[in-house]
């Protein structure tokens, strides 16, 4: 029951998640690990051209990296959220330490971006019983999870996470990746040529894609 809860997206025994957009006509895109100069301007680009806003999940030394680009992420229109600082597995990290790994990581964001962060995902989305006490005395800070994933997190051939993305249906709160979490500059060409892909038909399906902040009633930065 513990790993259930601690590693299942759709446990909600730790406390309660998003995980879905409650829409069957919109989608939320999720980007986990950045921000990463190799792959993320153009996934940007990608965005922009089917108007498309979705949610980075930045990791606060990717951001201190690169404060630049995690700027122009949120100046573009898209949900900036927290990953921590360095990405640990949370599971059985003190309240303490995941305070640090949190605090760290909202300072590298707020500095870049000069917005708030309100909502985080953990790394992994490993959580253990501490985590939602901690999210819950950050004010507005929710916790977002996924209901859809392209297990894109290494180098792969594009063919392999098009036929993942298959299962995506309208309403999920889909997870991908625009970096990796053990290097800045990685390889994700797999999945933006995977969103080349799925983007225009997605959307002659009807689908509309929303960033977290416009699930939760705001409008959407920038």
């Amino acid at each position: 029951m513990f790993a259930w809860a601690a590693m299942a997206p759709s446990a909600q025994l730790f406390g309660t998640t998003l995980r879905r957009t409650g829409n069957l006509s919109t989608m939320a895109l999720t980007f986990d690990d950045g921000p990463n100069p190799a792959i993320t301007p153009e996934l940007l680009d990608l965005l922009e051209r089917y108007k498309a806003h979705a949610t980075f999940f930045l990791l606060g030394k990717h951001v201190r990296a690169f404060p630049e680009l995690a700027k122009e992420i949120s100046e573009r229109g898209h949900t900036v959220g927290n990953h921590t600082e360095t990405h640990p597995n949370l599971t059985f990290l003190s309240p303490r330490r995941i305070v640090v790994e949190l605090n760290r990581c909202d300072e590298a964001i707020t500095s870049a971006t000069g917005k708030a962060v309100r909502w985080m995902r953990p790394p992994y989305g490993f959580r253990g019983p501490q985590l939602d006490g901690v999210v819950r005395a950050r004010s507005g800070l929710g916790l977002v999870m996924w209901s859809a994933m392209a297990y894109d997190w290494k180098p792969q051939p594009t063919e392999r996470v098009i036929k993942r993305l298959r299962r995506v249906r309208g309403g999920d709160i889909v997870l991908l990746h625009d970096a990796d979490h053990r290097q800045p500059e990685s390889d994700r060409r797999h999945t933006v040529a995977a969103l080349e892909y799925w983007l225009p038909r997605w959307r002659d399906a009807g689908m509309r894609f929303v960033s977290v902040d416009e699930l939760a009633g705001r409008a959407p930065a920038g």
